[in-house]
């Protein structure tokens, strides 16, 4: 039966009841309530049918979402190893250069370290030598002055003796013309030609007069712009104690204490040769002996630096001669000595051993180093 077939229920008007009056009761009617066997139901079948067929959608997406989600999964986990991977190879970079910097950091602090050790104790032995020279410097004045006083005392004698002897020889019959004079001319000494100088004798007074005069020139008025062959730097009392030393009491010959320094040796000898270029001029050949080319060029830049020299000073047959072997310095010298001029041998601190074919010489030098301080090996001018 058909649900839209039933008669609606009429209204009110249209029955036309009144609605303040009693109801009727016997023309009253109601309509059949239909019972629940005339309403429509669906088809049980196919609402299984359509569930089923939604719920099969639903489960494939719900698995192509869960295929999704589990290949974003292993992605991500890709990308997190390969995060891993890289941060540990920039951690283990970084721990590289790290160690290193810090390693190339720890050499630069130790040879910087041992720099200053070094510098220390130069400075230390250099403190210590001062404290010495400072101490011994009223006895090295001391002796010098007494030197001075026995020299003019010397000179005074001896020009007292010519002075008598000149007196005996003199003429005092009286001259027959008013007019003539005595000229009377000052005695000059006779320059020394002898090929074995010897200063320390008694008959070189005016010699060693004159080598007095010249270090103390040094040592009080240095000329910085002087002449070829004339010392042009600071000659401290040191300088001119050990340049004393080798004149006076060695006689021109043998072995001076190294200053330390190739500098401060090379300043000493350039003293000696100052002096003795002043008093044999050209006779003067100086050869010098170091037993490397690097040493004998520090001596070669020194000595130009101390006298105001060029390199054309250097040379066999003139001026300065450098030598590694002492062989052929000997044999230069011996041709030196045949031809009339005088040889002087300056020898290195570093020359452990003396040739005995230098010491037949009248003027060689030689620098010992020094026992309280080790020589030095690589100092450079």
């Amino acid at each position: 039966m058909n649900s839209d077939s039933s008669p609606l229920p009429k209204s009110d008007s249209e029955l036309n009841i009144d609605p303040w009056a009693d109801p009727p009761r016997e023309t009253a009617t109601v309509e059949p309530i239909p019972t629940p066997l005339e309403i429509e139901t669906p088809d049980l079948n196919q609402v299984v049918i359509l569930n089923n067929s939604s719920s099969e959608n639903e489960v494939t997406i719900w698995e192509q979402r869960v295929a999704q989600l589990q290949q974003q999964e292993r992605m991500l986990k890709q990308q997190i190893a390969s995060l891993q991977d890289s941060y540990t190879q920039q951690i283990t970079e970084m721990q590289t250069a790290m160690s290193r910097v810090v390693q190339e950091s720890l050499r630069d602090l130790e040879q910087r370290r041992q720099t200053l050790q070094l510098a220390v104790e130069q400075l230390e032995r250099r403190q210590e030598r001062i404290r010495q020279e400072m101490k011994t410097t009223f006895a090295g004045v001391s002796q010098d002055l007494a030197i001075r006083v026995q020299g003019f005392k010397d000179y005074l004698v001896g020009s007292l003796q010519d002075l008598a002897t000149a007196a005996e020889q003199l003429d005092l019959v009286p001259q027959t013309d008013d007019s003539e004079m005595v000229e009377v001319r000052e005695a000059k000494p006779a320059k020394n030609t002898s090929g074995n100088p010897q200063f320390a004798e008694q008959g070189f007074e005016d010699q060693a007069r004159r080598i007095r005069q010249l270090l103390d020139q040094y040592r009080t008025r240095p000329d910085y712009y002087g002449p070829p062959w004339q010392l042009r730097r600071t000659f401290e009392p040191v300088h001119a104690e050990r340049a004393s030393q080798w004149f006076f009491t060695q006689g021109g010959k043998g072995a001076l204490r190294s200053l330390g320094t190739r500098l401060q040796n090379i300043l000493v000898a350039s003293s000696i040769i100052s002096v003795l270029t002043d008093l044999y001029d050209d006779r003067l050949r100086t050869l010098i002996l170091a037993n490397s080319p690097e040493r004998l060029g520090e001596w070669r830049r020194g000595l130009q630096d101390c006298l105001g020299i060029s390199r054309g000073d250097f040379g066999p047959e003139q001026g300065l001669v450098l030598f590694e072997a002492p062989e052929a310095l000997a044999a230069k010298a011996e041709r030196i000595v045949k031809e009339g001029d005088l040889p002087f041998i300056i020898i290195d601190e570093t020359e452990d051993k003396i040739s005995l074919s230098l010491l037949q010489f009248p003027l060689w030098l030689a620098f010992a180093p020094d026992p309280q301080f080790p020589s030095y090996s690589s100092d450079r001018y």
